[in-house]
């Protein structure tokens, strides 16, 4: 009965809005509000600019539902594509490390592996530990909090910074810049700050036959290619036609 009464005003107030997606998240809107009075609330938030992912409580990611808070970054579905690419290298009691772990999605979409997932933003690090109930997460700057002990262990380091260029933050959509942290979106002046940070300390944590994955831009690859090979990794870009996808894939030299 919700549905019926709600769904043709919901879709339009929805494109009133500028949801490009209206019929789309009407659905899931109607699908998380158990009552009227919860469904009004919810589209408040929604036209009032909120991430749809934020007002419901969670994100779809690789068929997997992951929680994310506000004020958490939103996995987007490029970032699939990081995920599909990591499951490639991750190898039987492979030790994996997520850095900029976010709510854990792709921890999350990486299964039974023991994992180490880092993040600097203490609400991303409650989300991830609920996404990742198995996982040691940790919060702290990049590298910082990892046990010595791991150094030259491990198997898979998996990384989606921030790698937006300082310049650009403030064109972003507002759902964006208004309501996710700017630390999981600021990557300094080109974009790269971070992750030139995560390269530079990769060889000294990988095992002779480990992996570094960085999820980039097509712009930006070039360059992260460069700072793999100054930090002594080979470098070989990966991209994804439908998604928009880069991701740069980096083994000891």
């Amino acid at each position: 009965m919700l549905g019926i009464m709600h769904t043709d005003t919901l879709v339009e107030r929805l494109r009133r809005a500028g949801c490009v997606f209206a019929e789309e998240e009407a659905a899931v809107l109607l699908g998380a509000a158990g009552d009227p009075a919860t469904l009004d609330a919810m589209l408040a938030r929604r036209v009032a600019g909120e991430p749809l992912e934020h007002v419901v409580g969670w994100v779809a990611f690789r068929g997997l539902r992951i929680a994310v808070d506000p004020g958490v970054f939103v996995p987007r579905r490029r970032t699939e594509f990081l995920a599909a690419i990591a499951l490639r290298h991750v190898t039987p009691g492979a030790v994996v490390v997520d850095l900029c772990c976010g709510s854990g999605a792709v921890g999350a979409a990486l299964g039974a592996v023991e994992l180490y997932a880092v993040d600097i933003d203490p609400a991303a690090v409650d989300c991830a530990r609920r996404n990742l109930p198995g996982a040691t997460v940790l919060r702290g700057d990049l590298y910082a909090p990892l046990p010595p002990a791991l150094r030259g262990r491990v198997g898979l380091i998996v990384a989606n910074t921030p790698y937006v260029p300082s310049g650009a933050v403030a064109t972003m959509p507002p759902e964006a810049r208004d309501h996710e942290p700017r630390t999981a979106l600021d990557g300094g002046a080109d974009g790269l700050d971070i992750q030139r940070r995560v390269t530079a300390a990769a060889r000294d944590w990988l095992t002779p036959a480990g992996h570094l994955l960085i999820e980039t831009s097509d712009a930006q690859a070039p360059a992260l290619t460069e700072a793999f090979t100054a930090g002594g990794l080979t470098a070989e870009v990966i991209a994804d036609d439908d998604t928009g996808a880069t991701v740069v894939v980096g083994a000891p030299g």
